[in-house]
């Protein structure tokens, strides 16, 4: 449309248009495969032959072109027809009237016999760096990258909008560290590392029983794979993944691509991940298996990616191949039994290396070796069998465990003939070790079931409180803890404990037939409800770390807990948690999952109080805020600070007016008196009185004094934030005030590169992947003033590929990096900092922050550039 009239000729469809120009004749086959792709996207394929003859051609694709969205341009060997009068084809003239900011993406079909004025078209494409242009041999790989191409597009200009955006989690974890020796599987390692080096190879699915290793085994391969270097590699935990529609949003965070609830998690992958070669590594997908056609799916979005799987059950998928884990191998029965013989065997081996970690003083020796061998045969090489069979050596010996292990396990493999036979020894084994315990351990086994991932002291303490033992709580679960039933692990020197999914499984199978379940579930999520409230003021000043850390670890029950509460209508007390816990979203990126748990709230239809509708507007807004350049508008900012103001929480309408002043900034123009008004009525409600919030209002008043061009006041705003942070000890206020304070002294003509350094370090430690982001793009700046276009190109190809992920961008009144980076593209230095660009976006988020850091500031011990995680 233009000139505000409706054109006179009308496309066929009025959903998103794509132009598609070619020549008709010679590239007839590509064309159906284009127009195929299109289709496929449920979009509508703009082409000259779907039009009304009646008018001239080239008013027709005028017209065409005037109302399409995209535009693809289709090359062959033909420069096309040149109709009289007319200086170009129809071809070029096609491209010549796509309009400015119109998407193109041209595809060049594999020529050796190009016409010259084609190419000279194509020289002139390839020059243009507005467009994206690809090269293709056949129709059917024509139509995958059209397709591709397209989901990017939408991915790349639409993800803002319903929150998605594929935001960044923290970066993806290492391979979890293997406490123990993989014993007796060098064959199997080495045989799964040939399958994963073939080219072909997308799936290969570990597939046993519970207890068998199967994950064990996943880590070292993916140990080995890691160590040699040629693929990166992501391990992915699902055992607290219950609900196959997640598995793709887990994979998308463990590549620290985050998932809101919106969007396309599959489409945002392959934007994110292209071709780059990868081992992910899904460990325990017994419990989704309706997901296995989603994995297929990601092999097109993920072309240089290979899953290993680890799973109960076959995925039954065609590209899968399977690899069953045995048990270890038993002593070889035409062998004299001897102790020294024996040991060959790994499953004797594993029980010898257990049972020391039970009883030092254990040993195999010829007296005891036929109980331990008949031991393990009885357990047919099954490694948690045997482990759990080891840890009862301090109280049992080989022969007394014998003895007693036969009898029961003759008793329960008939128990359920509908299992394969090695689980039905599995789920024998655990009975067999909780029917070992005293009734008590086994009642607190039972009620540990109702934890959905780690937990504390108190947390143990909370569900046993009205059970009456006369054993105190924590005897009991020490006494879990040395059957191998429980583990324990220290998360910033707290102690946490968990349990392996198979007994996991078991106790909470027995918990769920027991009246007293949801009374148990009602104290789980009484007691992570105060958990939660206890520590959100922990995460202001010096205690802030040691309370990320802490929710973080516990974050699956705290999820459990919010879910408990939304089933059963305490709407209000899971508002108050989520808001108390602002800075903890905040700090991590966790913003799109808090506005996950207030659109759930609202989606109940319950009567919710103004507190929180205020909350749930300010979650909503917020994220858009970040996600959209501009975002919604003040109005719902404006909307929750007089709801807070109503209800009469000072504290919390001080923070809502520092978001409203943000989305003034936002506003295009931005609104400077309203936001400097906002931001000032926020400090007077909480100076003197909430010092980290006191900060953060006058880096608020810091930044519209920066718009308003009084760069000196900013610069004492931001001194003062940063000095009321550190007096505080609050990292993240302090990490605000830096970046903030760096690019004020930038716009003084005085670049002071420590303070980003100062901001990488804290953001690093905090585990505040955006922080690192804006750390990123103050250091660019500071590189190109210091005359260094690779290291300007390293740290700008990291940002980049940190905002992609978290789909969280600088609001347009704000004038950040780019600038410094077109002045490279300009000069002679462009060439080095492009390959600078293309090595930053190759590296992880903790490399760059490394090699950010070590040119000025080498890590010292007690200043970890490693997360904690």
């Amino acid at each position: 449309m233009t000139g505000g009239r409706e054109p006179a000729i009308r496309t066929p469809d009025q959903r998103i248009r794509v132009f598609v120009s070619s020549t008709l004749r010679e590239l007839a086959p590509e064309r159906r495969a284009v127009r195929a792709a299109i289709e496929g996207m449920r979009m509508a394929p703009v082409m000259f032959e779907l039009g009304a003859r009646p008018h001239p051609p080239r008013e027709l694709y005028r017209a065409y072109l005037e109302q399409s969205d995209v535009f693809v341009g289709v090359y062959g060997d033909s420069y096309g027809w040149v109709a009289p009068g007319e200086d170009v084809s129809g071809l070029e003239d096609e491209y010549n009237l796509a309009r400015d900011g119109m998407p193109k993406l041209i595809y060049l079909k594999d020529s050796g016999a190009r016409e010259p004025k084609l190419t000279d078209l194509i020289d002139r494409i390839k020059a243009d760096d507005t467009v994206s242009y690809v090269s293709f041999s056949t129709p059917g790989q024509l139509a995958e990258r059209v397709a591709a191409d397209l989901a990017a597009l939408l991915a790349e200009r639409f993800d803002g909008a319903g929150g998605d955006g594929g935001a960044a989690a923290a970066p993806p974890r290492r391979v979890p560290a293997a406490y123990t020796e993989a014993i007796g599987r060098q064959t199997e390692v080495t045989a799964l590392l040939e399958q994963l080096d073939r080219p072909d190879m997308r799936l290969v699915t570990l597939v046993g029983p519970g207890g068998i290793g199967k994950s064990r085994l996943a880590i070292e391969v993916a140990q080995r794979v890691a160590d040699a270097g040629d693929m990166s590699v992501s391990f992915v935990l699902l055992e607290h993944v219950t609900d196959p529609a997640r598995v793709v949003p887990a994979i998308a965070a463990e590549l620290g691509v985050r998932d809101s609830g919106a969007g396309d998690p599959a489409a945002d992958l392959g934007r994110v991940a292209g071709d780059r070669r990868m081992l992910i590594v899904l460990d325990n997908f017994e419990q989704v298996l309706d997901a296995g056609p989603e994995i297929a799916a990601l092999f097109t979005e993920l072309p240089g990616a290979t899953f290993l799987v680890t799973s109960r059950a076959r995925l039954r998928l065609r590209s899968e191949t399977v690899f069953e884990v045995q048990p270890l191998g038993l002593p070889d029965a035409s062998r004299a039994r001897g102790a020294e013989t024996a040991l060959d065997s790994p499953a004797v081996r594993l029980f010898r290396d257990r049972a020391r970690a039970a009883n030092p003083l254990f040993d195999v020796t010829d007296e005891n070796i036929d109980a331990v061998v008949r031991i393990c045969e009885a357990l047919e090489g099954v490694p948690l069998a045997i482990e759990l069979a080891a840890a009862r050596i301090r109280v049992l010996s080989p022969a007394m465990m014998l003895e007693r292990l036969d009898g029961q396990l003759a008793l329960l493999v008939a128990s359920a003939r509908d299992l394969p036979d090695r689980q039905r020894t599995i789920e024998a084994t655990i009975e067999w070790s909780v029917g070992l315990l005293g009734t008590e351990p086994c009642e607190l086994l039972v009620r540990l079931g109702v934890f959905a991932g780690d937990f504390s002291v108190e947390a143990v303490e909370a569900i046993a409180a009205d059970a009456g033992w006369q054993t105190d709580t924590l005897t009991l679960l020490t006494e879990l803890i040395d059957n191998s039933l429980v583990r324990s692990r220290d998360v910033a020197s707290f102690p946490l404990f968990g349990m392996l999914a198979t007994v996991r499984e078991f106790a909470l199978a027995e918990l769920d037939s027991r009246p007293e379940a949801d009374r148990i579930r009602r104290v789980h999520a009484a007691c992570y409800t105060r958990l939660a409230l206890e520590t959100a003021p922990l995460l202001q000043g010096p205690t802030q770390l040691a309370a990320l850390e802490r929710l973080g670890a516990e974050r699956e029950n705290l999820r459990a807990a919010g879910r408990y509460l939304l089933e059963t209508g305490e709407i209000e007390t899971l508002s108050r948690v989520v808001w108390d816990l602002f800075l903890y979203w905040w700090i991590r990126g966790l913003m799109p999952e808090a506005r996950g748990w207030m659109d759930a709230i609202l989606a109940t239809g319950v009567e919710v109080s103004d507190r929180t509708r205020a909350i749930a507007l300010g979650f909503s807004a917020w994220v858009s805020l970040w996600q959209k350049r501009g975002g919604l508008g003040p109005a719902p900012f404006e909307e929750s600070v007089r709801l807070f103001r109503v209800v009469g929480d000072a504290g919390s309408e001080a923070l809502a007016l520092c978001s409203l002043a943000l989305a003034y900034l936002g506003e295009i123009p931005p609104d400077l008196d309203g936001a400097e008004e906002s931001g000032r009525a926020s400090l007077a409600i909480v100076e003197g009185a909430a010092p980290t919030i006191e900060s953060m209002a006058k880096v608020t008043i810091g930044r519209v004094m920066v718009v308003r061009g009084d760069l000196a006041t900013a610069a004492q705003l931001f001194d003062e934030a940063l000095r009321q942070a550190d007096a505080e000890g609050d990292m993240f206020a302090a990490t605000l005030a830096l970046t903030n304070r760096g690019w004020a002294a930038l716009a003084l003509g005085e670049p002071r590169p420590e303070l980003f350094e100062r901001n990488l370090r804290l953001a690093v430690t905090l585990d505040n992947v955006d922080g690192v982001a804006y750390a990123f793009e103050g250091l660019i700046a500071i590189a190109v003033l210091q005359g260094d276009p690779e290291r300007a190109g390293v740290l700008t190809g990291a940002a980049e590929a940190v905002r992609q992920l978290t789909g969280v961008g600088e609001q347009a009144s704000i004038v950040t990096y780019e600038p410094f980076v077109d002045s490279v593209l300009a000069s002679q230095a462009a060439p080095v900092f492009e390959a600078g660009r293309a090595r930053g976006r190759a590296m992880t988020v903790w490399e760059v922050a490394e090699f950010a850091l070590a040119p000025f500031d080498r890590p010292k011990d007690d200043e970890p550039v490693h997360s904690a995680r």
